[in-house]
């Protein structure tokens, strides 16, 4: 880390500690040339992320659309605000950890959906009416079927 006081390229840490709950780390420098210290804050590089659309559309990735979505899949079922909460980590996480740079709306929508039948089948029910466009009962029917039979 070069010295901004007298731009000498190497330091040496005196001090190390969390900031910004976790997210970062401060530290506490000191100039090997002239001594003088100074403060520097590390942070994990994220990979910005990008979500192509069924329409062709791309857009930058938003933790807060799947959990919007799961709030209105879960309206009114006993799920609590941190297991949907927990669900959007999970995906987004999984994401991350992917580096990719750019995901597709549908495979979210699989990640959710996948997430969903484990949390609540009613919830899960309701997600698919809407992401997988049910055009009549027939389409419906099929998927509860599907549903049923791997509960069994």
């Amino acid at each position: 880390m070069r010295c901004p006081y007298c731009q000498h390229g190497d330091s040496k840490v005196v001090d190390s500690r969390p900031a910004e709950e976790g997210t970062s780390i401060r530290r506490r420098r000191e100039c090997t040339a002239c001594g003088r210290r100074f403060t520097t804050y590390e942070q994990v590089e994220v990979v910005p992320m990008t979500v192509k659309k069924k329409g062709g559309g791309i857009e930058v990735f938003d933790r807060n659309k799947i959990l919007n979505g799961l709030i209105k899949s879960c309206e009114k079922r006993p799920v609590s605000l941190e297991a949907m909460e927990a669900v959007a980590d999970d995906i987004e996480a999984t994401l991350q950890s992917k580096m990719v740079k750019q995901i597709t709306s549908e495979e979210i929508g699989e990640m959710i959906l996948d997430r969903l039948k484990d949390l609540d089948e009613v919830a899960y029910v309701r997600f698919a009416s809407v992401y997988r466009r049910f055009q009549d009962i027939d389409s419906f029917m099929s998927e509860l079927e599907a549903l049923q039979k791997q509960k069994h």
